[in-house]
């Protein structure tokens, strides 16, 4: 069981989300509210994604990134950033020709997502650790991009967040710590119940964290209604844990969630099971994460 957790609020991501619950943020200013929100409800890390501020739509914006961060490094909170960088890989076969890709294809090469990482340079970035039926579109990432995505994050000192949404991607971060494509502990993200990949269930979970390597931290979580019960299982699996309103929307039936009001609930269950959450400044040294502040990269045990 791990008593001091990671909470990690993933504030927005980029699914059709917006029009569903009016408290999704879609502006840059809207997002940094949200991380801001989520740090004074006790987050340690702010996970982000960016919007079209007109349509609420996937944007690959390195200016919207900009203005996240440096609205939230300004504001009178800390927290841990952590950018994604597993856009641009949605396919989805047109109809008439299914060699091409049709409405809603979204591809970046390896460099093209890495660009916010590599010119804003956060704490974390994600690393996402192969391809999958990801609902009714395939998530594409082949061995080879991701190679050349990891050699990219190393060069530029950013620590990856290995998200695996299936046992053989965490088999594949393995071979990218065999290759010597990842520095230090490495730190996986177990993601749980996004239809067709690993379901969001105490056997799942457990499989996948046995097969991570001995000095790995992780943390892990589930969409949905699965997302407070994962916040348990995590943690008494010995792993740090996120919510967020990218992954569920609602706080209990019939009510709508926010960011911080998600963060607050997972903070009461994590306390109630005897936990608590780690700070920003002690997820940096836990992690061994750069400081926004010095650049220095921290260390030692929180």
């Amino acid at each position: 069981m791990n008593r001091n957790v990671i909470l990690t609020c993933a504030v927005t991501g980029a699914g059709d989300t917006a029009g569903k619950n009016p408290n999704v943020p879609v502006t840059p200013q809207q997002i940094a509210d949200n991380c801001i929100e989520a740090a004074r409800a006790g987050a340690s890390v702010a996970h982000i994604h960016v919007r079209d501020p007109e349509t609420g739509g996937i944007s690959h914006s390195t200016e919207h990134f900009r203005e996240v961060m440096e609205r939230v490094r300004e504001a009178d909170v800390d927290i841990v950033m952590n950018i994604t960088a597993g856009g641009g890989g949605d396919w989805v076969p047109d109809v008439e020709d299914p060699t091409r890709g049709g409405p809603g294809t979204d591809i970046q090469t390896p460099a093209e997502r890495h660009a916010p990482v590599g010119e804003l340079l956060p704490e974390l970035c994600t690393l996402d650790c192969g391809s999958l039926n990801f609902g009714d579109m395939v998530y594409v990432n082949t061995a080879d991009w991701l190679r050349e995505h990891a050699r990219l994050v190393q060069a530029a000192g950013v620590k990856p967040e290995l998200e695996c949404f299936d046992l053989g991607h965490v088999w594949f971060a393995r071979q990218l710590q065999q290759e010597g494509l990842l520095d230090g502990d490495p730190l996986f993200q177990l993601c749980l119940g996004i239809p067709w990949g690993a379901e969001a269930d105490t056997e799942t979970m457990l499989a996948m964290r046995n097969k991570l390597p001995e000095t790995a931290n992780w943390a892990a979580f589930g969409i949905g209604r699965h997302q407070m019960p994962m916040v348990a299982q995590a943690m008494l699996l010995g792993g740090h844990a996120r919510v967020g309103l990218e992954d569920n929307l609602y706080l209990e039936k019939g009510v709508m969630a926010t960011n911080g009001g998600l963060v607050e609930k997972a903070g009461t269950i994590i306390e109630n099971l005897g936990g608590r959450i780690m700070t920003p400044a002690e997820t940096r040294a836990h992690l061994k994460l750069r400081d926004p502040k010095t650049g220095k990269i921290m260390g030692g045990e929180a």
